[in-house]
């Protein structure tokens, strides 16, 4: 899969992938879906879900993180997605997107 999307000329800005062999689910972060999405359907791989996320810069020191999920917290958003991108970023997900993004808005 890493192949086929380098190959389209889209950089993956992070990835996860979550159990074995067929059973695995990936998480990839891109700049541009669409091209993603073809390279993969031309390797027979399927996308079975694609979402909005909001990516947050941050610096990298102890706190960060914690820093982040306080501040997300106290605005009563549910996070359902965290990992961490390349370039010290930081991406969430959540049903309330525009909650999100109030949340973390000028960290």
């Amino acid at each position: 899969m890493a192949a086929a999307i380098s190959d389209a000329g889209v950089n993956i800005a992070a990835a996860t992938c979550i159990g074995p062999g067929e059973r695995a689910e990936l998480h990839i972060l891109v700049p541009h879906a669409e091209a993603a999405k073809r390279a993969l359907a031309i390797s027979q791989v399927g996308v079975s879900r694609e979402r909005e996320v909001v990516v947050v810069d941050v610096e990298d020191h102890p706190g960060a993180l914690a820093d982040l999920t306080r501040r997300i917290a106290r605005a009563g958003v549910d996070l359902d997605l965290v990992y961490v991108a390349t370039r010290n970023r930081v991406v969430f997900g959540a049903a309330d997107l525009a909650g999100l993004q109030a949340a973390v808005q000028g960290y």
